[in-house]
């Protein structure tokens, strides 16, 4: 998710501050380490200062967490929480500089991928969580496969096992938006098959509307479109293969050429947004909301944002199976999990923090401020249809074990990779064959090491 000018260095570091001294570990650069012992009662670490850097910066992300953070500071007035919001795209770009500086935040959301995360722990910006995850019981409430989303071997080699470096909030899954309004005028019903998914696609487009709405400016959407197409043509091993970055599986499998053969087909039929690859990913969700558009790819973070704009307008359906009461496998896991990082010199009160905005009492903040709790999701009451919606589907997908994996995850440098090359492949430059090609050779050249 990539997107805007960042900040400079010297701006960067200005809003960096450092943990107030206590209890820990070693600061010293790539020296991070689980702490021998570790303490859970925030009341006697004494006075603390965290910065917290965090990518919640939409309204239902936004409103959960300053509500948390408000009650946590209530709580345990002693520890003072200095949070630096920034949009997905500015975080990813800046968080490498501030951990590697002086002053680098205490708390962190790092996206799972290897190309961020699994580079923290290579370079040891980041701690292991093994001892407070026993510490907290995080074990108990956090299955494996979600741990698995945030674990990695200490040398980062092996990504979906090994150590916990981070914990999430949220669960996340890439199904469809509707325009319930469109498709009532229209006359489509609730698509409970792909083929009747396509069907109202070119029903919406030659009744004039805009069947998908899409921006893929950033490059990145199109990773999330292709990880649903991908759920309908190749098989579901070798996907979470892909995403892995695990070796054994091919992008230039028959699925995958299905996949993207779909994805450049819907480009000729005129399915999306027009000028898509010159549109930004938030303008083409806004547009959505706004009634251009009948359908809409996207994440569950989307929801509050769509239901404050069109109120009962929207629904949400997983991607509908090839054969009506089929399992429908589409990409996802979790939000981005939140790290400690190496330089927190009071990592005791940082893990603090983070088990206070994941506890099953973060659970209900979560649910009722319109967002998905990626635990105990199946007690929380939905605050309206949406997220009943929304709920339903990470909870069906979940136990279906239906889920795969967001495929730029693979290796360090598949989300360049596979938004260059899908932009390409949209905007006709390049072939199925040739983007095949283009995205094996990333994961081959990897996976071969």
């Amino acid at each position: 998710m990539k997107r805007r000018d960042f900040l400079t260095m010297s701006a960067g570091l200005a809003l960096l501050a450092g943990c107030a001294p206590g209890s820990g570990q070693s600061t010293s650069t790539g020296s991070a380490t689980a702490p021998s012992a570790v303490s859970t009662d925030p009341a006697k670490i004494g006075r603390a200062t965290l910065t917290v850097w965090d990518r919640e910066v939409r309204g239902g992300g936004n409103s959960e967490l300053t509500k948390l953070i408000a009650s946590f500071q209530k709580a345990y007035p002693d520890i003072t929480i200095k949070r630096v919001s920034r949009s997905f795209d500015d975080l990813t770009k800046t968080l490498r500089l501030a951990l590697s500086g002086n002053d680098a935040p205490d708390v962190i959301q790092a996206n799972n991928t290897r190309s961020q995360m699994g580079e923290f722990v290579k370079a040891k910006y980041i701690i292991p969580l093994d001892s407070y995850a026993t510490a907290y019981k995080w074990n108990d409430r956090y299955s494996e496969s979600l741990r698995a989303t945030a674990s990695y071997s200490t040398d980062a080699k092996t990504f979906g096992s090994g150590t916990l470096y981070g914990l999430p909030q949220m669960g996340e899954v890439v199904a469809i938006y509707t325009n319930k309004s469109k498709l009532s005028s229209l006359g489509i019903k609730s698509p409970s098959t792909w083929e009747e998914f396509e069907a109202a696609l070119a029903r919406a487009k030659s009744s004039g509307e805009v069947p998908l709405a899409f921006g893929n400016l950033d490059k990145w959407p199109a990773i999330h479109i292709l990880g649903v197409l991908q759920g309908q043509y190749e098989q579901p091993a070798a996907a979470r293969k892909l995403g892995y970055g695990d070796a054994g599986a091919s992008w230039t499998s028959e699925g995958n050429r299905k996949a993207l053969t779909k994805f450049q087909e819907w480009v000729t039929k005129g399915y999306f947004t027009p000028g898509f690859n010159g549109l930004g990913y938030d303008p083409a969700w806004q547009q959505f909301s706004k009634g251009k558009g009948v359908f809409l790819i996207a994440g569950t973070w989307l929801a509050a944002d769509l239901t404050t704009a069109m109120k009962d307008n929207v629904g949400f359906i997983l991607p509908p199976p090839a054969k009506a009461g089929g399992v429908s496998y589409t990409t996802g896991a979790t939000s981005l999990p939140f790290a400690i990082t190496g330089k927190c010199k009071n990592p005791d009160a940082a893990a603090a923090f983070i088990n206070h905005i994941t506890s099953s009492e973060a659970m209900k903040v979560i649910a009722e401020t319109g967002n998905l709790p990626v635990v105990e999701s199946d007690k929380q009451k939905a605050p309206d249809a949406l997220s009943k919606q929304l709920f339903d589907a990470f909870g069906t997908t979940t136990k279906n074990d239906a889920l795969l994996p967001y495929l730029d995850w693979a290796t360090p440098t598949m989300s360049d990779t596979l938004g260059a090359a899908l932009q390409d492949l949209l905007a006709k430059r390049a072939s199925v064959d040739q983007t095949a090609q283009t995205i094996q050779k990333d994961y081959g050249d990897f996976t071969s090491k």
